[in-house]
């Protein structure tokens, strides 16, 4: 996949069959796109792109909302390539982008700039300042444009429209399951193994504590079972994201305790997906106490089977 990350590097005229949109988690309303795009490009002799925007237009609109992303900028490269697309371009969501009208939008962008013969968007989908740009308006350019257009129907998971937003909720409640079966893969976070408190090792669970991205969506705070990835190598996992309250500690970490694991691993790049929901952040009365829930989750991520 060829990733453009300046339009204004972008010279080629190549005719494309092209999708819009944040494509925050490339959920599997996202993959419905995706599988369309693919067709299409394939039928009419069309290279398949998608056009997506950093940051995302929410924190460019509300500047004070702490808008948290199921995908880092990297990951949505990965998932969208992993998808067979053929052109990712990357748009700044800036002052001067934002202020195009969805008319000047089709226009400028993807006429002239990117040479779209093929658009296909979602079942909501608004574009352009005000919102001026949707599927009618595009209906009424293609003609004009020479370009043609459809609208995919949003893709439904226990009578809801799946959305980046219900996944977000999903994770905000701690309920996994739900939010993988909506993604169509198992949600999972990564970050570096950085130093900590050093307790877990004291009462003999030691952890890894990960620094994740600031964008990246953490789920709800509790302990999880998760897969983890150490150098290739794929593990169990107790993963706790909290402030361990039961030592008094105040600020948020991610941590995992890697089960039939004994190494030094600061530094190193770790990955961790996340299977099922155990329990929520507790503050015990005692380290004792402590040790004896870890004991129980510990004896429940044995048993559970990936």
């Amino acid at each position: 996949m060829k990733t453009v990350r300046n339009l204004a590097e972008y010279h080629e005229k190549t005719p494309l069959a092209l999708s819009i949109g944040m494509f925050d988690g490339v959920h599997k309303g996202h993959q419905t796109i995706v599988n369309q795009l693919n067709e299409i490009s394939e039928k009419k002799n069309l290279q398949s792109a998608i056009l997506t925007f950093w940051p995302h237009p929410r924190t460019v609109f509300n500047p004070g909302d702490d808008l948290k992303l199921l995908n880092t900028i990297d990951e949505k490269i990965y998932l969208i390539a992993k998808n067979g697309i053929q052109h990712l371009f990357l748009k700044e969501f800036d002052a001067q982008f934002r202020n195009l009208t969805g008319a000047e939008f089709v226009r400028q962008i993807l006429v002239e700039k990117l040479n779209v013969k093929y658009l296909i968007i979602g079942h909501d989908h608004t574009f352009g300042k005000n919102k001026s740009g949707d599927f009618n308006l595009l209906k009424e350019m293609s003609a004009e444009c020479g370009f043609e257009v459809q609208q995919v129907e949003a893709v439904n998971y226990h009578d809801r429209n799946i959305s980046s937003t219900q996944i977000r909720n999903a994770l905000a409640a701690g309920n996994v399951k739900e939010a993988n079966e909506m993604l169509g893969y198992v949600f999972s976070v990564s970050g570096t193994v950085v130093g900590g408190k050093k307790i877990g090792r004291t009462i003999g669970y030691p952890t890894a504590n990960i620094q994740t991205d600031p964008l990246k969506l953490l789920p709800k705070k509790g302990a999880y079972i998760v897969e983890a990835f150490v150098k290739g190598q794929k593990y169990k996992g107790m993963l706790s994201i909290g402030t361990n309250p039961t030592v008094n500690g105040t600020s948020l970490s991610t941590e995992v305790y890697i089960l039939d694991f004994d190494a030094d691993i600061y530094g190193e790049e770790i990955s961790v997906n996340f299977r099922e929901f155990l329990h929520d952040e507790i503050k015990f009365e005692s380290l004792e106490k402590l040790i004896e829930r870890l004991e129980e989750d510990k004896r429940i991520t044995e048993m559970f089977r990936f």
